[in-house]
């Protein structure tokens, strides 16, 4: 639905459920709009019209999406030979530098590093014909606002603007369109697809003490037909320790948060990716737009903050058609938050079902064989786990202790465990003088 408008150049406000492709309908008339040398040869466009400066420019919120989004259009834009860039913090600006000198038609970024670059004059946006907010809603919200109207302001106004998100409410449209010349809101479902959430995916929500939670994920873990799953908690010390926790009770798991280095998050999401792990401990840093296939189960392993966050989580299942099965643990504390949550989505839970790790009716409603324990049995760990991926060296920049941010979050010894450890050196102190 959005091609044809968005191919002849009109403003675009695209709105569809998680996992239906949007990628693709900004990304193939972005790589459209561009022109590459391959167009001069195909007598396309004039060779006056080639320049090295970026044309396009995707704007995202977190470094994981912006590096999806760059291989999704680096793999779309391989015929016509697109030169597409990702710009985002935590790594290395030399190499980004070098790439955007040799010369990008498109460029994904994150809006911090995106302003960096352009306020030391290195990067030039004096040619985009095409600006997209990918996660609109999250990009116009406060926090991110006044980055990406900086951006705005250095774009030429004779531009194409394009938002896209899964949710979109009406204050955002209406901030929008301040930037937005006449755009055409275009709004996608199935027409037997009622209700805010994707249909094929299964929801459960439970009333859980928080001192039984790590055990009833570990046994939610060992359902029948589980793939990779994701759990998602709210703060990053709860993930941080959440992900421990499952790694001591057998299972391949790895986690996505703020406080950890550039280099150990994308281990963690590669390693998911390629299967060495299973389960992935995230907050909400990974809750937009990361497409991973093969995610069968998702944890909300507390309750969201609000209802556009929990469709965002939930969305990383049942994608492109696939089934899915979201599960959401609300503490007693929650229940009013999850009850707005409930009531803003039109949903049948109001008044969770109250649930422990022994509950008959977890392990019937979530096929998980009975007489399961809370730990995974020696015989089916068999997943390389996050040790067998290698952690790469982004040159990273912030300064937050190590490859694995805080402290070494791996097994090895390394941060305060391990100067514990060494015997204490003797100083020698130099002898006072009395005060006078």
């Amino acid at each position: 639905m959005t091609l044809p408008v968005a191919l002849s150049g009109s403003d675009v406000i695209g709105q569809a459920k998680t996992g239906t492709g949007k990628t693709l309908g900004f990304g193939l008339p972005l790589l459209e709009r561009v022109t590459v040398p391959a167009d001069v040869e195909a007598g396309r466009a004039k060779p006056e019209q080639l320049t090295d400066a970026p044309q396009a420019l995707v704007v995202v919120p977190t470094r994981e999406l912006c590096q999806q989004v760059t291989n999704d259009l680096l793999t779309a834009g391989k015929v016509r030979n697109v030169r597409v860039l990702a710009i985002y913090g935590g790594r290395a600006y030399e190499p980004q530098v070098e790439a955007l000198k040799k010369g990008v038609d498109v460029i994904v970024g994150t809006p911090g590093r995106l302003l960096d670059l352009a306020g030391q004059k290195k990067l030039d946006l004096k040619h985009i014909r095409a600006l997209v907010l990918d996660e609109a809603d999250e990009m116009l919200d406060l926090g991110f606002l006044p980055d990406v109207e900086k951006i705005m302001n250095m774009l030429p106004p004779r531009r194409q603007t394009m938002l896209f998100s899964a949710t979109m409410p009406g204050a955002v449209i209406g901030l929008a369109r301040r930037y937005m010349s006449q755009p055409t809101h275009i709004r996608a479902s199935e027409p037997d697809d009622v209700g805010k959430t994707v249909a094929n995916t299964a929801q459960y929500v439970y009333r859980a003490h928080n001192m039984d939670k790590p055990e009833l994920v570990a046994r939610i873990l060992q359902a029948d037909g589980r793939g990779l799953a994701m759990v998602f908690c709210r703060t990053k010390r709860t993930a941080a320790d959440l992900a421990d926790q499952l790694a001591q009770r057998g299972f391949a798991s790895g986690a996505v948060h703020g406080d950890l280095g550039q280099g150990a998050r994308e281990q963690a999401l590669r390693a998911f990716r390629n299967g060495k792990v299973d389960v992935l401990v995230c907050t909400d840093v990974a809750a937009r737009g990361i497409d991973v296939e093969g995610v069968t189960h998702v944890i909300n392993y507390q309750s969201p903050e609000e209802e556009k966050t929990y469709l965002h989580r939930i969305g990383r299942t049942g994608r492109a058609g696939a089934k899915g099965i979201a599960i959401t643990l609300v503490d007693w504390d929650d229940i009013p938050r999850w009850q707005l949550i409930n009531k803003a989505l039109e949903l049948k839970f109001n008044d969770p079902p109250e649930t422990y790790s022994t509950s008959p009716h977890l392990f019937e409603e979530l096929s998980i064989p009975v007489g399961t324990k809370g730990v995974l049995p020696r015989s089916e760990r068999t997943r390389a786990g996050l040790g067998a991926e290698e952690v790469e060296d982004l040159g990273e920049t912030g300064g937050r202790g190590g490859p694995r941010g805080r402290g070494g979050r791996s097994g090895h010894s390394s941060g305060p465990a391990a100067a514990a450890a060494a015997p204490p050196v003797e100083r020698e102190r130099p002898a006072r003088t009395p005060r006078s």
